[in-house]
């Protein structure tokens, strides 16, 4: 698989979260766990990013969160779980749509192996 850089570095800590822990944790443990990874890489990033919605000109702040934006270009969406659905697939893509970004990670870090486990999106 070819990646941004940006996604290859948020990929290879994933996986040194994986190596270390597998699967059986709870998402916001994985989540946690990368955080801890791109703070210590010094990589930008924010969590749980409150994401408003407009619907007939009325505000619907915070309607969706955002597991993670790295860089100010790449949504990440952690999971985990026995398997990646389409409606995850939908999450994410809905995500991006509505924040503007172009890039996106669903994460799911309940395989044995995580590369069964990465699902990169492109808008």
């Amino acid at each position: 698989m070819r990646f941004d850089p940006l996604s290859n570095r948020v990929l290879g800590f994933a996986l040194d979260v994986h190596r270390a822990y597998g699967p059986g944790l709870l998402e916001r443990t994985y989540e946690e766990l990368l955080a801890i990874e791109l703070s210590l890489a010094e990589v930008p990033f924010r969590r749980q990013v409150g994401l408003d919605l407009l619907h007939r000109g009325v505000a619907v702040p915070n309607a969706y969160r955002l597991d993670m934006v790295v860089g100010e270009a790449l949504v990440v969406k952690i999971k985990a779980v026995e398997a990646i659905l389409p409606v995850h697939r939908a999450q994410l893509l809905t995500y991006m749509r509505l924040s503007g970004y172009r890039l996106g990670l669903l994460l799911n870090f309940n395989v044995v192996m995580l590369r069964h486990g990465i699902v990169r999106m492109v808008l």
